[in-house]
């Protein structure tokens, strides 16, 4: 298989993509009601319109939308992000800064719903009509159609305020100055509740497409030859049948990466995590246009990147995508 040609293409697909959507961001943003002035005068007392004619000026604000939209992109092709309106700091810098919190907690979120939302799945494959799969399609379901942040609320009513087991908010004990594996050990202790309630949004849809997979391939003729040689079904079903099932269960999860990222929001925002999701939360609401639009681009970027490799992944395990790209020279 020749991945060379395929990631050319899918590179300026993604490059093209990415201008297109700051593009529209840049738009709706300095479209939106608001001034960023007033942010930026928010610290000053008794402001006139004469001071904000002053800032507007200062900050480009008052030129034309088309110049602002130019200059913003002679900034972005040079790695300028701009300067924070109301944090008065290079955007990159607060980017990278609140990136790594809000990477641990997407990736660990993730990794907890697909693994278990696969388990599930095949769990419930294995008879379709049980108890066990109805239980399974009623959990994931109602964890499906409860709201982020409620689910994020109720876990910290029942087990930080009635069952004192986590922390309520935050990242770390600001109190420890503890380094190395105690400091590890206190970041997971906060991970756990932040990254269960991002985890149950997306349970449900792995473990139905995984369901839905491993009966469609359980079917399958190759499954009853491998039955018919004696396997045990415990090989039949992990070694032979899983692997295929898999396939769309992995599309998925890079597919619901630009979710994950959204549904971050909330869940930073009820358990004070600090990450771009409090971050861009905060920046709204203080009509701070270049860190949001900062943050927009890193998360088109990251949903983007995510994409790229699950199609390349995709390629890698299925061996029907690689014989077909290499009997034809182009992708399917």
């Amino acid at each position: 298989m020749r991945l060379a040609p395929i990631l050319g293409r899918r590179l300026l697909g993604a490059a093209a993509l990415i201008a297109a959507v700051l593009l529209l961001n840049f738009i709706l943003i300095h479209l939106a009601p608001g001034d960023p002035a007033l942010t930026i005068a928010g610290g000053m007392g008794g402001v006139t319109e004469e001071i904000l004619r002053d800032i507007r000026r200062a900050y480009g604000l008052d030129a034309p939308l088309h110049s602002q939209l130019l200059l913003y992109t002679e900034r972005m092709l040079s790695g300028d992000l701009g300067r924070s309106l109301f944090y008065n700091a290079p955007v990159l810098d607060l980017i990278l800064e609140r990136l790594g919190p809000t990477v641990l907690l997407v990736l660990t979120a993730m990794s907890v719903a697909l693994a278990l939302g696969t388990f599930l799945g095949v769990l419930a494959s294995r008879r379709p009509g049980g108890v066990v799969a109805h239980f399974v399609t009623g959990v994931t379901l109602a964890g499906y159609s409860a709201p982020a942040f409620w689910v994020g609320i109720l876990l910290l009513l029942v087990f930080s305020a009635a069952i004192p087991l986590f922390p309520v908010s935050g990242m770390y004990d600001v109190r420890a100055d503890g380094a190395g594996l105690p400091r590890a050990l206190d970041v997971a202790h906060h991970l756990v509740l932040p990254a269960i309630t991002l985890a149950i949004v997306f349970l449900a849809q792995y473990s139905r497409i995984a369901r839905a997979s491993m009966l469609d391939v359980l079917g399958a003729d190759y499954i009853r030859t491998a039955r018919a040689k004696g396997l045990s079904d415990r090989a039949v079903l992990y070694r032979h049948a899983l692997r295929n099932a898999a396939l769309p269960v992995v599309t998925l999860a890079g597919l619901q990466f630009g979710n994950m990222l959204s549904g971050a929001v909330l869940v930073e925002t009820v358990f004070n995590w600090p990450g771009l999701g409090l971050l861009a939360f905060e920046s709204i609401l203080r009509r701070d246009h270049p860190t949001v639009l900062g943050i927009l681009f890193f998360a088109t970027a990251m949903v983007v990147v995510a994409n790229l490799l699950t199609d390349i992944a995709y390629r890698i395990v299925d061996p029907r995508i690689r014989a077909g790209t290499a009997a034809t020279g182009r992708p399917r």
